[in-house]
């Protein structure tokens, strides 16, 4: 009935024209300088950071040339030169010679900032103020000019916190948008990467950028994700999380259909896939889709290390999935329903440990998630010297405590410890949320069917997996449907040299060849004869 009751909601809203949220104050600069202040000062009236200086023209001895700025947006340093160069030209009178119009002086004599624009309307005006610019109003000037010197306080680029590795970049984004586009470019250095500014929220007027490769993503693609973008009509995006809620294809699951990160070279490595990228400004985890469930499995450092090695790791963690996702309810259905299945040894011993345990194996499971659940959300609340501290002892000592009480087995402690060992072992925190919402699930089914209830409740899963897409491509891609020639990198990643080709679902059809076709290990076949040629006196 829930689901039907918000699919029901969902249906009602597409049908709803989006309103056009839009901010008032769209009225056009006049050319008088006092009635343009007074606007302007009326509307950030009470902003004790707006900052506002005129300057006098020396004949007339009146105000001519004002300046707005938001400070703490501003760079210091180069809101200094920029006063210095306009008072410069305010007292030599170059602004107001008959021969040129005083904004073009201003552009090609007074300013070497390179991000120069000329703005008509207080919207404009507003939304560059807010973004960090200068704005520069003349007596009689029906346009205004905006200068870009953003700057403030801001944090630099460091290690990603949630998404470490051993070997590969240790560069991560920030919360300012223009440092994470950089860090991407240096990644990528053609003139074929696009970078695609939308501004959403009627308040915050986030800008939100859409990047992607021209030629190698699919046309479609990134004119339906554009079309998304566009249609979003709210108050505010604070994070990319809004962007991810307003996007996805199906806001009814728990499983993530869009990646996010905060890594540069995962960006960039998406980016060559055919994939396109989400940055929003203010945040420093950047969308990538469309996804595959397996991508999921796939973590950077994947593709820096030995091949073998990352089929291992890859392989493991989809094993760390399946006992995440199933061993609680596993033991729950053999110890209540299925002890026939148990080998006699193990099922006395496990008789033995639950004799004074006064909950069925259901409760007892439940009570020990239930607890560990708190115990990690309290380790992550904590400050950062005592959390981790508290969750490992508090994790003991609880556990320790509940066998000695009776409350529950020495076996449960073992099974729940290691169900959630197993669910750190994934690369995105996303798709281990999902996991330990699913486990709950089967859990219930394992205690009231057994093992029936397990396969009961995997079925739909797995059907519900097949239904679920990420922007047109298939969720469980390219297992169902079935492509071949993308099986080199899903579970078994294949040498860098045997990808020839790009994914078939998400590059253009015209640019699918990643590398030569006869690119091979060039010491792979007669490395030694090549070292005796090369040795002297051969």
């Amino acid at each position: 009935m829930l689901i039907r009751w918000m699919e029901k909601v969902l249906t009602s809203q597409k049908k709803e024209e989006p309103s056009n949220i839009r901010t008032q104050h769209s009225e056009s600069i006049n050319g008088s300088l006092d009635n343009n202040l007074n606007t302007i000062t009326k509307a950030f009236e009470y902003s004790p950071d707006f900052v506002v200086r005129e300057f006098m023209q020396p004949d007339t001895k009146t105000a001519s040339l004002a300046v707005c700025y938001m400070q703490g947006l501003t760079d210091p340093s180069l809101l200094v030169e920029l006063m210095d160069n306009v008072i410069q030209m305010v007292n030599s009178n170059t602004l107001f010679e008959e021969s040129e119009q005083p904004v073009d002086a201003l552009m090609k004599k007074g300013l070497s900032s390179g991000g120069i624009q000329s703005l008509d309307t207080f919207f404009l005006v507003y939304e560059a103020i807010l973004t960090g610019h200068v704005v520069i109003f003349m007596e009689g000037v029906q346009t205004v000019m905006s200068v870009a010197i953003s700057g403030g306080a801001r944090r630099s680029v460091e290690e990603p916190t949630s998404q470490t590795v051993v070997r590969g970049p240790k560069e991560g984004f920030t919360e300012e948008i223009s440092t994470n586009i950089t860090l991407v470019r240096r990644k990528l250095r053609t003139p074929d990467l696009k970078f695609e500014k939308h501004t959403i929220g009627k308040y915050t007027q986030t800008s939100v950028v859409l990047a992607y490769i021209q030629g190698i993503a699919k046309p479609e693609i990134i004119e339906e994700v554009t079309r998304r973008l566009k249609a979003i009509d709210t108050d505010s995006i604070l994070e990319s999380g809004y962007i991810e809620e307003f996007i996805q294809d199906a806001p009814i699951t728990p499983f993530p259909t869009l990646i996010n990160t905060e890594r540069p070279d995962t960006v960039a490595g998406s980016l060559l896939d055919g994939q396109f990228a989400i940055l929003v400004d203010g945040t420093p985890f950047a969308l990538i889709a469309p996804v595959n469930f397996f991508n999921f499995f796939h973590a950077p450092e994947d593709y820096y290390q030995r091949y073998d090695i990352s089929t291992f790791l890859r392989a493991l963690r989809l094993i760390c999935f399946l006992v995440s996702l199933l061993l609680p309810s596993t033991y729950i259905a053999l110890t209540t329903f299925q002890q026939e299945m148990i080998p006699t040894t193990l099922l006395i011993n496990l008789a033995a440990q639950r004799e004074g345990v006064p909950f069925p194996a259901l409760i007892e499971a439940l009570l020990m998630e239930v607890t560990f659940e708190v115990i990690r959300e309290a380790g992550v609340r904590m400050p950062r010297a005592i959390g981790p501290a508290i969750s490992i002892v508090g994790a003991l000592v609880i556990g320790q405590a509940a066998v000695e009480a009776g409350l529950v087995s020495g076996a449960m402690v073992i099974v729940v410890s290691f169900t959630a060992i197993s669910n750190f072992a994934f690369p995105y925190i996303s798709m281990a949320t999902a996991i330990r919402l699913m486990r709950f699930l089967f859990m219930v089914m394992a205690g009231t069917l057994g093992l029936f209830g397990i396969l009961a409740g995997a079925i739909p899963l797995l059907c519900h997996l097949v239904s679920l897409k990420s922007f047109g491509m298939d969720y469980l891609t390219p297992y169902s449907p079935y492509y071949k020639s993308n099986m080199k990198d899903v579970i078994l990643r294949v040498p860098w040299w045997a990808m020839k080709s790009r994914p078939n679902e998400t590059a253009d059809s015209t640019n699918i060849t990643r590398q030569a076709a006869h690119q091979y290990p060039s010491g792979s076949d007669n490395i030694i004869d090549r070292i005796n040629d090369s040795e002297p006196g051969q």
